[in-house]
């Protein structure tokens, strides 16, 4: 019989530790929040405002005033939306042929594949610009999600995702009673995969969101502006209205919140997959 566990001063400095962290974390979305109740006035004023103000409602005024702030919403929604949906197709196709294909040079296919997370983002500015413009795709949405439909990571999560949690006599067992290719892929694989597309999805959806170099690359209008590019043409040098740009990136925040809130279970469970045996 296991004795009563008596007072663990380690265990309550873990959790000190981790609630001051986390409070230390989530200042800034407060303070964010608060200050899209409040004018600019009062946002400099010191100290500054700790708690909620009436002035949301103008803030949201001014903002609708100074940018098409809908249409960069949903324009922002559309594009995240198409991007993860490609993504999920494009690299769930990629990581079951590399774990459950047998082909010539597929160790170093995917090794180059992996390569081509070493590279630094900024490095493909100029070529993407150069290649958008090519194709005509300047200040169209496509050029915001077909680009990264195939990333590296995705097909890196998949591959070793399906390696570690799709049984591979089962889809020798599916191919020997005849099934096709794709009816094994859509069948068989998907459906074991929803984890690792849940994880998958959230990282895209978030990234997609949260893009600021993209747009500012490729977007002329300020009505095809995503909502950081939009949010960023708010900003003066001299006469910015910072309670208008706190209440337009609360709102821009709130999606992220709900998705993270619904999904962080699955987006740990991705994660963490094939890590304990």
């Amino acid at each position: 019989m296991n004795a009563k566990k008596g007072f663990q001063p380690s265990l309550v400095l873990a959790y000190l530790t981790v609630g001051i962290g986390s409070l230390l974390m989530m200042a800034p979305f407060y303070f964010m929040f608060v200050f899209a109740t409040h004018d600019r006035s009062d946002i400099f004023q010191l100290p500054p405002p700790v708690w909620f103000g009436t002035g949301f409602w103008s803030n949201l005024d001014i903002l609708t005033q100074h940018l098409p702030f809908w249409r960069n919403l949903m324009w922002s929604l559309y594009v995240a939306c198409c991007s993860t949906a490609l993504t999920l197709l494009f690299c769930s196709m990629g990581g079951y042929a590399f774990a459950c294909f047998e082909f010539r040079f597929r160790s170093a296919l995917f090794g180059l594949v992996l390569g081509t997370m070493l590279l630094p983002s900024f490095m493909n500015m100029i070529p993407s610009f150069m290649v958008m413009n090519a194709l005509g795709w300047i200040d169209q949405a496509r050029a915001l999600y077909v680009p990264g439909a195939a990333s590296a990571f995705g097909i890196f999560l998949m591959r070793q995702f399906i390696s570690s949690s799709v049984p591979k006599d089962l889809i020798e067992a599916a191919r020997l009673d005849g099934c096709s290719e794709f009816g094994i892929y859509g069948r068989i694989v998907l459906p074991l995969l929803k984890p690792a597309l849940g994880t998958l999805g959230l990282i895209t959806f978030i990234a997609s969101w949260n893009n600021f170099m993209g747009p500012l690359i490729v977007m002329r209008s300020p009505d095809h502006y995503t909502l950081p590019l939009a949010l960023r043409s708010l900003q003066t040098p001299t006469d910015t209205e910072w309670g208008a740009l706190m209440a337009g990136s609360a709102i821009a925040t709130i999606p992220l919140m709900i998705l993270f809130a619904l999904f962080s279970r699955q987006l740990i469970a991705g994660l963490t997959s094939g890590a304990v045996k």
